[in-house]
């Protein structure tokens, strides 16, 4: 039996939104239209010159540099300490760098950089280009392997000698203390008091060693957690000291990241000079005083200048690369080359000390770094590359000479500026992508974007008809906004496996509107009038398309997450486009039915 209620009917009009969601919608859009349009105009290749104070370089001194030399820009840009030369042409990047160096090198630091191609006004409003991955824009990338087994002999090296030394001041014979392998040192005694004794010290002084007895020999090793943590602490040094490398090298958006237990993934997008980049942080370099001791005194080493000739020094150094803060390259006198250096506070007191005390006395400065010989193995070279006497007392600044050519000097400055690595590292693996290869993997791409996106707009401008050109102005609304979010997005970066995240986004974006209008023609065929059917196909589909959306986004975090480098550019492309197509195919779709075709009113009876 039916009822009808006591109320009063009520007049509800379908399909109508408050005017503030339309300017909600309008506003968003204008937005990220506006974010998404510097990517559509692309970037130039430049070169940088960044000073410590204002007007020390001018635009016109840059510009008659590069006339000299026969080479036209686009503009030079001059902002206070900052000259910015925009190129007519990407492959005179690394030329135009080299020939500011010479003239400009001891006044400013000069960097390779990419100039927005858009207008200033819509530059000024904050907006740039989408940054694009190693993929599309072409560069060099190098996996790195660093040697933690040597980081472990050097700790069982530290506590070999203190027991060593504990030893003798205790005056303990017949202990032969020698290293087992990695971070474990083999103590072996007869007598079970100085066993007792030998514990003792080590339980005092390096508590996080395990001590283990086997009969007449004691085993001191790290343990595993200390391990792993020892294991994360290198890395993590060398990461934060290849960052600094890179800053050095002038190379912009550059991305460095731990991959593995002991690898590290290192992408430099636009370089074009792999070698430079590859000689300076493969490289594992650090200095070392040392005082010259007479030849034959005992517990001194011998190590070989540039010339193959012994040097004996002490088995110590005075201090070392940890110590320094700054180094610049610099001519001296008769034209050589040197290296000005500046020590921290510690390292200018050991320094001052030392040669206060050494007046008169030769200093040898040794360089050290390290490579893989046959069996891959780290190996670490030392040789010295200058001898003098003290003359006077030094303090935390003094400047040193013999590192070779100019740009040798500079090389080595760099390196120390940038700090010696904890563990030695080897390149594994180097991919080199040009930019002609970037260009063509962007066209590719970009094209295979194009061609889903059409033949998405012709399906369903035809299976849905009337409907269906709401669908396409969604699609393309998506596009825009996804667009403007990669480039609003602080690190977001486009691979080539983003844009595939792009096409797949076509598909689920168009996926919620086909949803929608399957509801609208189920209840079309149910006898319900078209506004009517509008009404309750939106929300019919509002859960499914949430719940859809819901698990993909799931995916796309947790590839985010545990992935790196393209399957990141994926997932966030594809995480990204979720958020857009439910916006544009949801909001954005009922609004364009609201205003054309939704106007109706029913009366609501409550049954």
């Amino acid at each position: 039996m039916t009822s009808i209620s006591n109320n009063k009917p009520l007049n509800k009009q379908l399909n109508k939104y408050a005017q503030w969601k339309y300017w909600v919608l309008i506003v968003t859009l204008i937005i990220l239209f506006l974010s998404a349009l510097p990517s559509w105009y692309g970037e130039d290749a430049a070169v940088q010159l960044s000073t410590k104070s204002p007007n020390t370089i001018s635009s016109e001194q840059v510009y008659q540099v590069l006339s000299h030399a026969g080479i036209s820009s686009k503009r030079i840009d001059q902002q206070q300490q900052n000259v910015l030369v925009v190129l007519q042409q990407a492959d005179q990047q690394t030329q135009v760098k080299n020939i500011l160096s010479e003239v400009f090198a001891d006044r400013a630091q000069i960097t390779l950089a990419l100039a927005p191609a858009a207008p200033n006004w819509l530059l000024n409003m904050g907006f740039e280009p989408i940054k694009l991955g190693l993929d599309l824009r072409g560069g060099v990338q190098f996996l790195l392997d660093v040697d933690l087994d040597l980081v472990f002999k050097n700790h069982a090296t530290m506590v070999s000698d203190s027991v060593k030394q504990f030893v003798r001041q205790e005056h303990i014979s017949g202990v032969l203390v020698r290293q087992a392998g990695g971070a474990e040192v083999s103590i072996e005694s007869t007598q079970t008091d100085e066993r007792g004794l030998i514990r003792q010290f080590i339980a005092e002084q390096y508590p996080l060693w395990q001590v283990s007895g086997h009969q007449d020999t004691l085993v001191v090793s790290l343990s595993e957690s200390e391990l792993v943590k020892l294991t994360n602490l290198t890395v993590q040094q060398n990461l934060q000291i290849m960052r600094s490398r890179i800053e050095e090298l002038g190379i912009t958006e550059a991305l460095v990241q731990r991959q593995g237990k002991n690898r590290i993934r290192i992408e430099l997008p636009g370089v074009q000079d792999p070698a430079t980049a590859k000689n300076v942080i493969g490289a594992t370099a650090s200095l070392a005083f040392y005082p010259v001791a007479e030849t034959g005194v005992v517990n001194a080493i011998v190590l070989k200048d540039k010339s193959g000739q012994p040097v004996y020094v002490a088995r110590k150094p005075v201090l070392g690369g940890d110590h320094i803060v700054d180094a610049r390259a610099a001519v001296g006198d008769f034209g050589m080359s040197k290296v000005n250096i500046s020590l921290d506070s510690a390292g200018g007191k050991l320094m001052s000390d030392f040669s206060r005390d050494n007046i008169g006395k030769p200093m040898a400065t040794a360089y050290s770094e390290y490579s893989r010989n046959d069996k891959g193995q780290a190996q670490q070279t030392t040789k010295i590359i200058s001898v003098a006497t003290i003359q006077s007392q030094l303090g935390s600044k003094f400047e040193i000479t013999g590192a070779g050519t100019h740009q040798e000097a500079q090389q080595l400055a760099l390196l120390l500026r940038a700090g010696s690595m904890t563990a030695p590292v080897t390149i594994v693996e180097e991919r080199t992508i040009g930019p002609s290869l970037g260009a063509e993997n962007i066209a590719n791409g970009f094209a295979a974007l194009a061609l889903g996106l059409a033949v998405t707009l012709l399906f369903m401008a035809c299976w849905y008809r009337r409907l269906g050109w709401v669908a396409n102005v969604a699609l393309i609304a998506n596009m825009v906004m996804l667009f403007g979010l990669l480039a609003l997005i602080p690190g977001a970066v486009l691979t080539l496996p983003g844009i595939a995240g792009l096409v797949l986004t076509v598909g689920m974006a168009v996926d919620t509107n086909v949803l929608i209008f399957e509801r609208i023609k189920d209840k079309l065929a149910d006898g319900r009038s078209f506004a009517s059917a509008i009404d309750v196909g939106f929300d019919s589909a509002f859960s499914t398309i949430i719940d859809a959306n819901f698990t993909t986004m799931i995916t796309a975090l947790v590839l985010f997450s545990i992935g790196n480098g393209p399957i990141q550019g994926f997932a966030l492309t594809l995480g990204l486009g979720l958020l857009t197509s439910m916006f544009t195919g949801i909001f954005a779709s009922r609004a364009i039915i609201n205003l054309v075709y939704g106007r109706d009113t029913r009366r609501a009876i409550k049954v």
